[in-house]
């Protein structure tokens, strides 16, 4: 019998990667894999339409970050970045001052990705805040956006995989739980140990792609942030200075509620309060940051309707026994065949953390039954939760720099987001996932 999960996942990424809407390929894969699931039509759209909901708050949150992000346009400060970082670079093709330019941005945007998940939890919140005012500064220094979708990327897992700190401890807490709750009961203080191989993997993607793959330039065209105003900005000091608050505002407020919704709030009424932002223009500014973040929320939405159809089809726990009968007594084999589903099923989940349940039913016992040891075992589960995070349709990981890059309309979600990361980052954790489970 076909797998519906295996099916429903390989048609959302062919559909993907032959440029149909993602909403729409999730729709379809999410129709195919019920009817092969035995649900039923009237079944599956019951269940995929009340799947809906699970993603209504990040929907709403992305939409007002939107708005926040249009809002900081409005106030001149993308602007006056552009002529700063002129002036350092210079209008002239000064080769020295370009790389300079470059490694600091490079330097910079990696390190505040990876405190979003650690040192200041505020995940993807500070991407469509960050990232649509440096886009004209990208296009003077000719950087190829697919490499900071990478970096963006790289900061948004790499840090939560391997360090027991933010999302970092909700991560290993997930995995020694539910470690524990299948017979195997480990220390948290050994997960880093047995991450930090493919926490390497991830390293040498990234390297890779900065450094090789897209290290010559791109050049876009110097077009408006969706939304922004259509001539240029005449910003005072008093603007800047309003616009950086209330992107510190914003950023704390999310750290202490938790909430990207009461973050982008706080953030607009000081823009709309201080008239940085005309209270006439608010409702062009909301409207056209709702437009900006409309195709990242409609593909939160339709994932989570998707998602919901996979489970109810129980063909996850199925491919989790079929995979425990293909395995023989090569442990080499049976590492190869893990990961392989924990990539599959996060391809289509889309989150690494919702991942880890459902494959620690299959690896802790078959791992154990394998021979592997603990360390070995827990790399397995880690890096079988965390395959696909990076190049999934609608993983956060993605559609996070995706929300950023494409502010202006030339990112594309799938060839300048997806494909990079699943490249750079599934195909060598997988081979360091691997070795680590054979050498621990």
């Amino acid at each position: 019998m076909m797998n519906a999960v295996l099916v429903s996942v390989i048609l959302l990424l062919v559909l993907s990667l032959a440029r149909v809407h993602v909403v729409v390929a999730l729709a379809v894969a999410a129709l195919a894999g019920g009817l092969l699931g035995g649900l039923g039509l009237e079944d599956t759209i019951s269940v995929f339409s009340e799947g809906l909901g699970g993603s209504a708050t990040v929907a709403l949150s992305y939409a007002l970050l939107g708005a926040f992000a249009v809002a900081i346009a409005r106030t001149g400060l993308p602007e006056a970045m552009v002529n700063g970082v002129t002036k350092i670079v210079g209008r002239k093709n000064d080769s020295k001052k370009k790389n300079l330019s470059k490694a600091l941005i490079f330097f910079l945007l990696t390190i505040i990705a990876c405190f979003s998940q650690n040192v200041v939890p505020i995940h993807i919140a500070f991407i469509p805040i960050l990232i649509p005012p440096i886009l004209k500064i990208l296009n003077e220094l000719g950087v190829d956006r697919r490499a900071i979708a990478t970096m963006l990327t790289f900061g948004l897992t790499a840090p939560y995989i391997f360090l027991p700190y933010g999302f970092g401890a909700i991560f290993h807490g997930i995995i020694a739980d539910n470690m524990a709750q299948n017979g195997l009961s480990v220390e948290l203080a050994s997960i880093p140990k047995a991450m930090l191989l493919p926490t390497v993997g991830l390293v040498v993607g990234l390297l890779i792609a900065v450094f090789f793959t897209y290290r010559k330039d791109r050049y876009y065209q110097n077009k408006n942030i969706v939304g922004a105003a259509k001539e240029t900005k005449v910003y005072s000091i008093r603007s800047i200075v309003i616009a950086i608050a209330s992107i510190l505002v914003t950023l704390v407020v999310q750290t202490v509620s938790d909430s990207m919704i009461v973050a982008a709030l706080a953030g607009l009424v000081i823009l709309l309060g201080s008239g940085s932002v005309k209270w006439s223009e608010a409702d062009d500014v909301i409207t056209d940051g709702m437009k900006m973040m409309a195709f990242i929320s409609f593909v939160m939405l339709t994932a989570s309707g998707f998602a919901s159809v996979i489970r109810e089809t129980g063909h996850v726990d199925l491919l989790v026994s079929q995979t425990a009968n293909m395995v023989g007594d090569s442990k080499a084999a049976a590492a190869l065949l893990m990961l392989g589903i924990g990539l599959f099923i996060t391809m289509g989940i889309g989150s690494s953390f919702a991942t880890i349940p459902i494959v620690a039913t299959l690896l802790v016992p078959l791992g154990l039954e394998a021979g592997f040891s603990s360390l070995a075992i827990i790399a397995l589960i880690g890096t079988a939760g965390a395959l696909g995070d990076a190049g999934a349709p609608a993983s956060d990981s993605t559609l996070g720099p995706t929300a950023g890059l494409n502010a202006d309309g030339q990112h594309n979600h799938i060839w300048d987001t997806c494909v990079p990361t699943f490249l750079h980052f599934n195909i060598p954790l997988f081979i360091f996932g691997w070795v680590a489970a054979m050498l621990l």
